[in-house]
C-alpha cells in the first residue's frame, strides 16, 4: 500500500512543524545576535568609506601629477578636477584623460571631491569633507585629504 501526503499527515499529527514557544526562542536569539552584530557592521561600514575616500584621493593626486607633467602646471581652480577627465581649452599639451570616468571625482558620500590650488597643505589639495559635508569633524565625519 502506498502512503499519500494526507495519510502521512494523519498518521503523525503532533510531529510536524514547530511550536510557538520554539519560534519565539529562535526569534529572541536572532534579535540578540542582530543587536550585538549590527553596531559592529555599521562601524566597519563607516571606516570603509573613509578608507575608500583615502584611496580615491591618492588616485586623483597621481592623476594630477601626470597632468602636471604634460601641461607643466596643475589645473587652475576654474578648470578644477574635471580637467583630469576632459581637456580644458586652456591646457596646451593635455594628453588625457588622466581619469577614465567622471564618477572618479565623486566621494563615497556622493559629493564632488574638493580641489584647492594653491593648497593649504601642499601645492594642490584634494579633499573630501566626510559624511557631515562640513569642515572638521571626527570619525565618519572627519575630513580626508592628500596631506
Amino acid at each position: 500500500m502506498t502512503k499519500t501526503r494526507t495519510d502521512h499527515a494523519l498518521a503523525r499529527p503532533g510531529e510536524e512543524g514547530f511550536t510557538l514557544l520554539e519560534l519565539l526562542v529562535v526569534l529572541a536569539i536572532i534579535g540578540l545576535l542582530a543587536a550585538i552584530v549590527a553596531p559592529q557592521v555599521l562601524k566597519y561600514l563607516g571606516t570603509s568609506r573613509s578608507q575608500t575616500a583615502k584611496v580615491q584621493i591618492q588616485n586623483i593626486s597621481a592623476a594630477l601629477d601626470l597632468y602636471r607633467l604634460d601641461v607643466s602646471r596643475f589645473p587652475t581652480q576654474e578648470e578644477g578636477l574635471k580637467g583630469l577627465v576632459a581637456a580644458p581649452s586652456t591646457a596646451g599639451g593635455w594628453n588625457g584623460p588622466y581619469l577614465q570616468k567622471p564618477t572618479a571625482l565623486i566621494d563615497p558620500w556622493g559629493q564632488e571631491y574638493g580641489y584647492r590650488i594653491p593648497g593649504q597643505h601642499g601645492e594642490a589639495d584634494v579633499y573630501s569633507l566626510g559624511s557631515d559635508k562640513a569642515e572638521g569633524g571626527a570619525g565618519e565625519a572627519r575630513d580626508v585629504g592628500n596631506w
